[in-house]
């Protein structure tokens, strides 16, 4: 292998796909800077992608997240299976880049050609991430990586948002957890597919689950009733078990078409996320010039509202 020298993103897109995970790694960064070379990755990788089983995993901070995406990783590659992973995580104050932690936690990883693990900053910008992320995505599966994990920092917008964008999605839980269910029970329950109760060797385990099954048995839910699996991810116990219910919503996927139907729901939804940014940004351009200051003038006159002043602006197309 050949590593390539090339900035052009489809000599470093080739170099990828033939394994340099140098180029890999500069083909993320080009998506999370975003612009022309961002959207000329994403056209290249789009034609490849579409194989790869994607798993979210979200939960309160201090969950053990980390520790048990390691743990899977592990699981994954016990039957041979190449896998990446996303860790979505907070902004660093100095950097404005990801912060490292998650990539520490899973460094017994960091020597295996077989995985791959990328930190991405939320940047506290919920739109840029919501692009981002999935473009990363087809990249790892246009590579091919058949297994992407996206492991986020909390429960927030953000990472409920991000990790609910995948096929199968796992919600982590700690024993004792149950108050925090009750105020956060319907954004949970919207995106879970997999409960995991991890931490499970601690007191009010067995409370913990059974606050999930009556909550579930309140939700209604017919079609797919998450599991509840209780993990302890130091030792992984109980990973097992996670990694087959896994395989088993994977199976309910395809043959209830629900799968299809996810995939096509995040691709109409990204493409409503584009076109929003394409329209901002031409709202920028028309929002300056010499055009936008006369009808700002009128406007601050009295002599036009703003509504007419911008369906002026929008039908000229120039500013």
């Amino acid at each position: 292998m050949t590593r390539v020298r090339s900035n052009e993103p489809a000599a470093v897109f080739a170099a990828a796909v033939d394994g340099d995970r140098s180029a890999l790694a500069r083909l993320l960064t080009l998506v999370e800077q975003g612009g022309g070379p961002a959207h000329e990755v994403g056209k290249l990788a789009h034609a490849r992608s579409g194989r790869a089983a994607t798993v979210g995993i979200t939960g309160a901070p201090g969950a053990g997240k980390s520790t048990l995406t390691s743990a899977l990783i592990g699981r994954i590659r016990s039957d041979a299976h190449r896998v990446a992973v996303l860790a979505i995580d907070p902004t660093s104050p100095f950097s404005g880049g990801a912060i490292l932690g998650d990539r520490v936690r899973m460094g017994e990883h960091s020597l295996d050609d077989g995985v791959f693990i990328r930190s991405m900053a939320t940047r506290g910008h919920l739109g840029g991430l919501a692009l981002a992320t999935p473009e990363a995505v087809r990249v790892l599966d246009a590579v091919g990586y058949p297994w992407i994990l996206i492991e986020t920092v909390g429960v927030g917008q953000v990472e409920v948002e991000v990790a609910g964008a995948t096929d199968t999605r796992i919600v982590v839980l700690n024993p004792g957890w149950g108050d925090a269910i009750q105020a956060n029970k319907a954004g949970l329950l919207e995106i879970a597919d997999i409960f995991v109760v991890n931490k499970a060797d601690r007191p009010g385990t067995k409370e913990t689950v059974r606050d999930l099954e009556q909550m579930l048995e309140l939700s209604g839910r017919r079609d797919w009733i998450p599991p509840i699996v209780t993990t302890v991810a130091t030792s992984a116990d109980g990973v097992d078990e996670l990694w087959e219910q896994i395989g088993r919503h994977g199976k309910h996927l395809i043959a209830s078409g629900e799968l299809m139907r996810r995939r096509t729901d995040r691709l109409t939804d990204e493409l409503h996320r584009i076109l929003a940014e394409r329209l901002l940004q031409q709202a920028r351009e028309l929002g300056r010039g010499e055009r936008f200051n006369q009808l700002r003038a009128e406007v601050v006159a009295g002599n036009l509202d703003p509504w007419t002043a911008a369906d002026e602006l929008l039908s000229t197309g120039s500013p």
